[in-house]
């Protein structure tokens, strides 16, 4: 498939674009509620070969081209539709708390591997410490928690603390170049879960226990009652995870198109070019480490508070390679790819429960398959144009 232009999208917007994108966006919701409410592997199986026949289907005539350009020429559009969706998804799942914690976790993996994608996608830096950084925001929220300190301040300073501890990462990761920087960061997660297991003063081994969110009187581990029927109480993170994963896609796309991402662009292309023309280097990489950390840190808190346990096994190595895995199946440098990729990273396995065992071999396979057939991923990022089209 072309990857559209800037020119394309920056065509006027027709009155198809409404119903285009509204049709897409129902067939999505319509399938993701049937692939989460179902357990017979038979109709699980249907349904991943339903998608993928459509994908494939979709690339090969024009109607990803055209659906892509309608959300294109409206994006504000498509955010709400999007929104709308997944709101719809709860609504039909409200009383079923699986299926919404995985729509939670699948949401709050969207949040942190935006943050990633700035780094990697917008700047070029190889972090294999997502984790790590998710887990420092999860046990920064937990250590507040335990003292009392309100919630909503307790999140904030995870993805602070989180920003914090990747501006010291940097340092190390400004003096090395290509595979000995992705080797530090490597080092980095994997000391952070050592770290965890050996220090008693944060629950060790055995992990921490942390009590559901309030904010301004409202608890989140309560059920929702509304007009005499009763939701589960995961409603409420679904709607909150919702607002971190539309926040973040619409601060990472700002990013992109500010002369922030003009830098990181510059940066990530041709280092030496880029410090020829004057760019700062250095301070390209430490502003979208930091951003992208502390999208780390804030997700990983909202997530160990909707957990209400955390343990060192839940931010280890093999947890960043999923984050790093979803870059890539998504399709590095396009946030909206890494939607559909965190819907086959995480909800396959935990629905497919007999190739739970084996998911890190099929991480594994998924990664070189994509690397060797489709090294964009699934949604290529469109090519910047850096002059204005022609009218």
């Amino acid at each position: 498939m072309r990857v559209p232009l800037e020119a394309d999208v920056r065509a006027p917007a027709r009155a198809s674009d409404l119903p285009v994108a509204a049709l897409g966006i129902a067939a999505v919701a319509a399938w993701l509620w049937a692939f989460l409410v179902t357990d017979r592997v038979a109709i699980l199986g249907a349904l991943l070969a339903v998608a993928a026949i459509a994908f494939v289907l979709a690339q090969r005539s024009a109607v990803a081209k055209r659906y892509g350009l309608a959300l294109a020429r409206r994006p504000r559009m498509g955010v709400a539709f999007a929104a709308i969706g997944v709101l719809a998804v709860a609504a039909a799942l409200h009383d079923q708390p699986y299926p919404l914690l995985m729509l939670c976790t699948v949401m709050l993996f969207v949040v942190a591997c935006i943050g990633l994608d700035i780094q990697t996608g917008y700047c070029g830096i190889v972090n294999f410490a997502g984790a790590a950084f998710f887990g420092t925001g999860a046990y920064t929220a937990a250590v507040l928690a335990k003292q009392g300190v309100p919630h909503l301040f307790g999140i904030v300073c995870g993805a602070i603390v989180a920003a914090l501890v990747g501006s010291l990462l940097i340092l190390p990761v400004l003096r090395t170049r290509g595979y000995y920087a992705a080797l530090v960061t490597i080092a980095f997660g994997i000391l952070f879960s050592t770290f965890l297991e050996v220090n008693n003063a944060l629950g060790g081994p055995q992990g921490l226990k942390l009590p559901g969110i309030d904010l301004f009187g409202w608890r989140f581990n309560r059920d929702v009652d509304i007009g005499g029927a009763s939701a589960s109480f995961y409603v409420n993170y679904v709607v909150l995870a919702l607002a971190l994963a539309l926040g973040a896609y619409v601060f990472s796309r700002r990013v992109d198109r500010s002369w922030i991402g003009l830098t990181f662009d510059a940066v990530r292309l041709d280092e030496t070019a880029a410090a020829a023309f004057g760019i700062g280097i250095a301070r390209a990489k430490i502003i979208a480490f930091t951003l992208g950390n502390f999208l780390c840190g804030l997700a990983g808190a909202v997530y160990a508070m909707m957990q209400g346990f955390i343990a060192p096994n839940n931010f280890t190595f093999g947890e960043s390679l999923i984050l790093v895995s979803i870059l890539i199946l998504g399709g590095i440098g396009n946030p909206l790819g890494i939607v559909p990729a965190a819907l086959i990273i995480i909800v396959v396995p935990q629905k497919l429960q007999f190739i739970q065992e084996y998911r890190f071999l099929l991480y594994g396979i998924l990664v070189v398959l994509i690397l060797l057939f489709r090294p964009e991923g699934l949604l290529p990022r469109p090519v910047r144009r850096y002059f204005p089209a022609p009218r």
